[in-house]
């Protein structure tokens, strides 16, 4: 117990980055003590090579997409706190995240909400606040791979537009994608149950 308060000492602004994320303490050492683990040459930050010794990222289809969401605005490295923020999308909901909330207090990073947020901007690539049929593809490709052919993968991914696209501009905005994904248990479907 001694060693988990310690390392937590050493966690810079600790209790504003255990508000903002949701982490709890042991969590927040555990991921403290990982992106120690990645940042091998004791720099104070990860960069896109660190990442993707990650062996979960390194084997997911969208491996790729998910380190970029840690380098926003084209940036080469993420601190910490940048790093938890962007794990804490995939931290599970608990009966405790879902209490009443202060409506002043911002929303939660693994909110619904957000990580449907997280999930858009996937496949938004040119953040043009629209996933256009060609995203799809993109996204479809690295998915499935060689299993489909172009042209399946083609239908599919002009069904999948057409179908969310209510407003008919041959695009899936934000709403839309968030309509189309209504019944999909996303809180615990972007999850991952390690960072409990």
């Amino acid at each position: 117990m001694g060693s988990h308060s310690s390392a937590a000492a050493r966690i810079p602004d600790s209790d504003d980055i255990r508000r903002e994320t949701g982490f709890s303490q042991a969590s927040l050492v555990r991921l403290y003590h990982r992106f120690r683990s990645l940042d091998r040459n004791k720099k104070g930050y990860l960069s896109r090579a660190d990442l993707q010794q990650i062996g979960a990222l390194a084997v997911n289809p969208l491996g790729d997409r998910i380190i970029d969401s840690f380098f926003p605005d084209g940036s080469l490295q993420v601190d910490f706190p940048g790093f938890v923020r962007v794990l804490a999308h995939f931290r599970p909901v608990n009966d405790e995240d879902t209490r009443t909330r202060d409506p002043k207090e911002p929303e939660p990073l693994n909110s619904r909400m957000n990580k449907l947020r997280f999930a858009f901007q996937l496949y938004d690539q040119d953040r043009d606040g629209k996933i256009s049929q060609q995203e799809m593809l993109q996204v479809l490709r690295l998915m499935v791979g060689v299993q489909v052919t172009e042209e399946q993968l083609e239908s599919i991914a002009d069904r999948t537009v057409q179908e969310a696209d209510e407003d008919g501009d041959g695009a899936v905005s934000f709403l839309e994608f968030t309509k189309s994904l209504e019944k999909m248990n996303i809180e615990q479907k972007m999850s991952i149950r390690i960072l409990k």
